[in-house]
């Protein structure tokens, strides 16, 4: 009875999948974003919050985005605190603009407030409609050049250098081993093996108990595998309001730049999980609708409540979808997953970084299979093209996104198509202009 009231809520024997399918996604995504859990609260204690009870709020933002996404939306999609507003908020909120954690936290909060409020309209709606078809196609293969970027810096097998990016020393066990983890995570999934990529992560994790560097092994077994959960209620609510109209001049471009960089990064996340798994839907019933919008929205809202930084879509998403998750059941998988966290997450941050690298690499790799897709025509070739080198080469997916579309608006107008130029287009290059100014200005 239960699962098949599971069934038809989620619509799982519809879209092709099985719950067994679901719950393995499910994993498989928490395994691949668990490093929030200790890195999120390791950025927000830059700005003097307290390191334990920023991975409570963590948790607790994480859980409450996700299950909006997953009961209200039905999406395999899961939410946390966003990597970008963390670094924002801590460096350049709190450090540099030397504003107190509960103003930010404010700014955080209108971000949120403005975002949901184009979620529920049909804004967020048509803005989807109106981007050009080779600007779709460069978010995708845009996002497969960020996240496996992302995959191999943390893996080790590119490092920071002078030049930019080099390949990681060889002499390093850590990096030896994420490269084994690449080897073994494509043979699992070329040979189709259920769970594949959830298991590449276990067996990198106790690989790494037996593999030493000079600072110890690689996976650390925390001092204690339980930790009983305490949420800070002094972080609920944690407004101040005063502050925030007292320096609205400085204050409210910043907003602004959260706005702008959550909801086209969202946004983005979102195509691209939707389009992997299926969903795009039709245009009389899209499957990224008003709920899908809604909860990533009043996630942003309920993540600043909560005492967190923006909560919002994440890539890692893209790791269930490859793993066959199709329905909100995964999602919900990773919410209970987060919850349990709370108890057990000294064990949940032991699972080292390299450990989930090779499973980014290989989402990403997947994603640019779209490259197929790219036209023969310059015009229509170019654009996504050239968001694929910025966001592989510098890791700015916003910039790849505004330099993608900006092309294409300059492309046509070179080539007199006018007709490219519709509304929507030029609205989103005037939004995309002001982002970059924003960005100069604060030097983010």
């Amino acid at each position: 009875m239960l699962l098949s009231r599971l069934d038809r809520w989620f619509h799982i024997t519809a879209r092709g999948s099985t719950i067994p399918r679901e719950v393995i996604a499910g994993l498989t995504v928490f395994g691949a974003m668990a490093y929030i859990v200790a890195v999120n609260p390791a950025i927000l204690s830059a700005a003097g919050l307290d390191r334990h009870d920023m991975v409570m709020t963590t948790i607790a933002g994480a859980i409450a985005g996700t299950l909006l996404m997953a009961l209200w939306a039905r999406l395999p999609i899961a939410l946390a605190p966003a990597m970008s507003s963390n670094v924002l908020f801590a460096q350049v909120v709190v450090q540099q603009a030397h504003v107190s954690p509960r103003t930010a936290f404010t700014v955080v909060l209108f971000s949120g407030l403005c975002f949901t409020a184009l979620s529920l309209s049909q804004i967020r709606q048509r803005i989807i409609r109106g981007f050009p078809p080779s600007i779709v196609l460069g978010i995708q293969i845009a996002l497969g050049a960020f996240i496996a970027r992302i995959g191999l810096m943390t893996g080790g097998i590119a490092v920071p250098s002078p030049e930019g990016l080099t390949f990681g020393s060889l002499s390093n066990p850590s990096v030896l081993l994420s490269m084994a983890g690449v080897v073994l995570s494509a043979i699992l999934v070329v040979l189709r093996v259920p769970a594949g990529l959830l298991l590449a992560i276990l067996t990198i994790t106790i690989a790494g108990l037996f593999i030493h560097t000079p600072s110890g092994p690689i996976t650390h077994l925390p001092a204690q595998l339980l930790d009983w959960p305490h949420y800070p209620t002094n972080l609920f609510l944690p407004f101040d309001f005063h502050e925030y109209f007292s320096h609205l001049g400085l204050l409210v471009p910043i907003t602004l730049y959260f706005l702008l960089s959550d909801f086209f990064d969202a946004t983005a996340t979102m195509m691209s999980v939707a389009h992997r798994a299926g969903l795009d839907g039709t245009v009389e019933k899209p499957a990224l609708d008003h709920r899908a919008f809604g909860s990533d929205g009043a996630a942003s809202i309920i993540g600043a409540s909560l005492g967190t930084c923006t909560v919002s879509a994440y890539v890692e998403s893209l790791a269930g979808v490859e793993a066959g998750g199709r329905t909100g059941l995964s999602a919900l998988v990773v919410a209970v997953l987060f919850a349990l966290s709370s108890v057990f997450w000294p064990l949940i941050t032991a699972i080292p970084a390299i450990a989930t690298a090779p499973v980014l690499i290989l989402v990403g790799l997947n994603m640019l299979g779209s490259l197929s897709r790219v036209a023969e025509t310059p015009a229509e070739a170019i654009p996504p093209l050239m968001m694929l080198l910025i966001a592989g080469v510098t890791g700015n997916f916003m910039l790849s996104l505004s330099c993608g579309l900006l092309i294409y608006t300059a492309l046509a107008v070179a080539t007199r198509q006018f007709q490219r130029l519709t509304p929507i287009v030029l609205g989103l290059d005037a939004a995309f202009v002001f982002y970059m100014v924003l960005q100069a200005h604060m030097g983010a």
